[in-house]
């Protein structure tokens, strides 16, 4: 048995929370929503490339969530294309983002933070 990639990530919270991150998604990453099980609790499925890559799932009741960056996850990586394209997006929604190149890996790379405090890493192919 041997892992190939990672399937999808989840993060949890309160549903306006939730709500404000999923649109952060849509407009800033440009991650769609798309079918979700019926599951008890409520939350959306976020899908790049047509496979759903984030979960944001609604906690449940009495359950609290650190504010990122007092536990161990640092932020989640996704292989993209269009460095300039991404870049000018971000530049008019006024998105502040930090970029590096790491011509090692011939890597360009863009990271950012949701509005939950996570970090989004870009990561697009050196032309």
């Amino acid at each position: 048995m041997a892992i190939e990639s990672i399937n999808h990530y989840n993060l949890r919270a309160a549903m306006p929370v939730l709500e404000s991150m999923r649109d952060w998604y849509l407009r800033t990453v440009g991650l769609e929503v798309g079918k979700r099980p019926p599951f008890s609790h409520r939350g959306f499925w976020l899908y790049g490339g047509g496979r759903p890559l984030l979960h944001l799932s609604e906690e449940s009741r009495g359950e609290s969530h650190p504010v990122p960056g007092s536990g161990t996850f640092d932020h989640v990586a996704f292989t993209c294309t269009d460095y300039d394209a991404m870049r000018a997006r971000l530049d008019a929604l006024g998105e502040a983002y930090q970029t590096a190149d790491v011509p090692a890996t011939r890597t360009r790379q863009i990271f950012l933070r949701d509005p939950g405090g996570n970090g989004v890493e870009l990561n697009f192919e050196m032309t």
